[in-house]
């Protein structure tokens, strides 16, 4: 069963729905900071609030992101990720002018693809254990 924590109510529903996500970089290019991961994670909060949506762990390596969300069922996860994707990408690419001359030709910091899992099997503890023990760049 989820944690108290974890259970949030909607208008008609009462939901524990969450979501691992994981986005790579466009050609798997290792372009990430300590910094850059600091600035994506604000950034993603600020997307996630605005879809009703809370972003429960993040991290990430040089090449790819992590993300544990709590969503409510009315949200379409595709539309999520479009947007996280979307705006962190133009955003960073604007406050790092370095991450958009390495994408110079294909103008994205992301890769198309993405991975999309529900959680549920394993318990939220040991999924945020693994996201927190990610080899983050110094």
């Amino acid at each position: 069963m989820a944690e108290h924590e974890d259970i949030r109510t909607g208008r008609h529903c009462v939901f524990a729905l969450h979501a691992h996500l994981v986005f790579m970089t466009k050609f798997r290019h290792k372009v990430f900071t300590d910094t850059h991961l600091n600035r994506m994670e604000e950034i993603m909060r600020d997307v996630c609030a605005d879809f009703e949506t809370e972003l429960r762990e993040f991290n990430g390596e040089n090449n790819h992101v992590h993300l544990l969300v709590n969503f409510p069922p009315k949200i379409a996860l595709s539309r999520l990720v479009n947007s996280l994707k979307g705006v962190s990408s133009r955003r960073m690419r604007q406050e790092f002018p370095e991450l958009a001359r390495h994408y110079y030709r294909a103008n994205k910091l992301w890769s198309g693809s993405y991975f999309a899992g529900s959680v549920g099997g394993a318990p939220i503890s040991v999924l945020r254990q693994y996201i927190e023990q990610q080899n983050r760049p110094g």
